[in-house]
């Protein structure tokens, strides 16, 4: 069975995160979306959450699971036997930094990255960017699924 994983913060999960999990979940027979924890950020939404509106908006693919981790990536790797991680690149300037943790990675644990080039489309969308256009008040929902941004509306009233 082919298992990859697509970790992330996901604060919150957008069309841009959803086109990489789905090109994925065509790879690979098991695909784990992971919510990495990082105790020194304080999220827009809690871990649980994010979980949750991440499984709502992936049902449909049928072979994505979803959790938290707190500690290093190839830890979780490694206790799951997933010998890939998966991740999306938006533009040159994210290269630099995921090839950097990509060959970390391998050196710890021999754990390949898989980079999958972001749809144009999604090119310059990052959750930092939502949650910012959301506060004030501009249009986003072309940018996040239905169900994300009801809970923004709920969370910052604006969206």
């Amino acid at each position: 069975m082919r298992r990859a994983v697509c970790p992330g913060s996901f604060d919150p999960i957008t069309n841009g995160h959803l086109d990489i999990i789905a090109r994925a979940s065509r790879l690979y027979d098991v695909v784990h979306v992971v919510v990495m924890i990082n105790q020194s950020k304080k999220g827009l939404f809690t871990v649980d959450e994010r979980i949750e509106l991440i499984r709502e908006v992936t049902t449909e693919f049928g072979n994505v699971q979803v959790e938290a981790y707190h500690g290093l990536l190839v830890d979780y790797c490694k206790q799951r036997d997933i010998p890939a991680i998966v991740k999306g690149l938006r533009a040159v300037s994210d290269f630099d930094y995921e090839l950097q943790m990509a060959q970390m990675n391998n050196g710890l644990s021999g754990v390949e990255t898989l980079f999958i080039p972001t749809s144009p489309t999604y090119s310059f969308l990052s959750s930092s960017l939502v949650k910012e256009v959301a506060t004030w008040g501009g249009d986003i929902s072309h940018l996040v699924p239905p169900v994300v941004l009801d809970a923004l509306k709920g969370r910052i009233g604006k969206a």
